[in-house]
């Protein structure tokens, strides 16, 4: 008894230096995160820092709306834009693991339709091409609509083409994830909203979700866009409306778009942590596997022609200094999202703003960049 008693005695120590550790160098990072808001004008920002697999560090800063004063907390919930996509793929991933599909399957065959890039007919499109946003397709003519590259709706499907070769360039599209969400609805027979709640997040035991009735509306965080020429911020309630009618009159496999499985993730940065970290451990988590290491290597691996984009992880070094990271970015409706992560180090950092004033630079926005290398060199380095 008086072992484990000193051993937990030392257990309980050991825990509160780290606390008062990490106490101590969280307020110069507190400090810089400030003062990045005040140069930036940004709203609110929430944080979350991950080491050795465990949140380390988490802070909520500035507004959730302006209108009534309200500050942001933990446990609110933003939509993060294109790190949705990586949900998506996620699911893609389980189906393979089962044999439900391959990645190299044609898609029309999986989407239903025909898809074929008119100046290459004979070049199958394959869904890692449509994973990895190497299959020759645009949003030139919007991605809320199969119809527009169904050649059987649209007599303009050509133009949601590009000039290259399936497999051979790349082009950042939309509409390949919001496909993807609807093949994930074929292949698996669930609902893409739903597909996603029971697959991934209810085994991580985090909340969120792609449908805006079956989330806590309370916590949704106001969204603000930033007016150049004015220099005002408006709100931007379009992030959550709800699609009650379209839900109602729902084809499942066709008009998935209404879930936005390319944007529509609603999810506190807390529980979005906990998702990067299963990640970061090659898609173990305490629980048990979400996909397997060899999926998730999959996913983090660079497709050739793809500008350093996996299957919805991409390869960035132009974040930290000297660092190799994987993950994935978002802007929407004026919020700006990180998820980034080194998986041989076991660090992660997330952090999402409702409202900036500065654009994406090379898909990177530089309020958030500054954001995590502050949080880097206070807390990891």
């Amino acid at each position: 008894m008086n072992r484990i008693s000193i051993r937990m005695l030392v257990s309980i120590i050991l825990v509160y230096i780290t606390a008062q550790k990490l106490a101590a160098q969280s307020r110069p990072a507190e400090k810089d995160l400030q003062e990045l808001m005040r140069k930036f004008e940004a709203t609110g920002l929430n944080v979350a820092v991950v080491k050795g697999g465990r949140l380390v560090y988490q802070h909520a800063f500035g507004q959730k709306d302006k209108g009534s004063g309200t500050n942001l907390a933990m446990n609110d919930l933003f939509r993060i834009a294109s790190i949705s996509k990586s949900f998506s793929a996620t699911a893609i991933m389980q189906l393979v693991e089962s044999g439900k599909v391959s990645l190299d399957t044609d898609f029309g065959q999986l989407i239903g339709f025909r898809l074929r890039n008119p100046k290459f007919p004979q070049t199958p499109i394959t869904l890692r091409m449509v994973l990895s946003h190497t299959s020759s397709i645009n949003d030139s003519q919007g991605y809320f609509n199969f119809d527009v590259i169904n050649p059987e709706k649209n007599p303009a499907w050509e133009k949601c083409y590009d000039a290259y070769e399936p497999g051979k360039g790349y082009a950042y599209c939309n509409l390949n994830f919001n496909m993807a969400g609807a093949v994930i609805e074929k292949i698996s027979g669930e609902r893409f909203d739903r597909y996603i709640q029971n697959h991934i997040l209810k085994p991580l035991q985090i909340k969120g979700g792609y449908n805006v009735d079956s989330l806590d509306k309370s916590l949704f965080t106001t969204l603000y866009e930033y007016d150049t020429t004015s220099r005002k911020f408006s709100a931007a309630p379009a992030a959550y409306r709800p699609r009650t009618e379209e839900i109602s009159t729902y084809i499942q496999g066709y008009t998935t778009p209404v879930f936005s499985p390319t944007g529509g993730m609603k999810i506190s940065v807390p529980d979005l942590a906990v998702y990067m970290t299963m990640h970061m451990n090659k898609g173990k988590y305490p629980g048990g596997t979400i996909i397997s290491p060899e999926s998730e290597e999959i996913m983090q691996t660079e497709v050739p022609f793809s500008d350093h984009y996996g299957l919805a992880l991409m390869t960035r070094n132009d974040v930290i200094p000297g660092k190799v990271l994987k993950g994935h970015t978002g802007s929407a409706y004026g919020l700006y999202s990180i998820m980034i992560f080194q998986p041989e180090e076991q660090f992660g950092i997330v952090a999402v703003t409702n409202g900036c004033n500065v654009d994406e630079v090379n898909g990177l926005n530089p309020f958030l960049q500054q954001v995590v290398w502050s949080l880097y060199r206070n807390l990891l380095e």
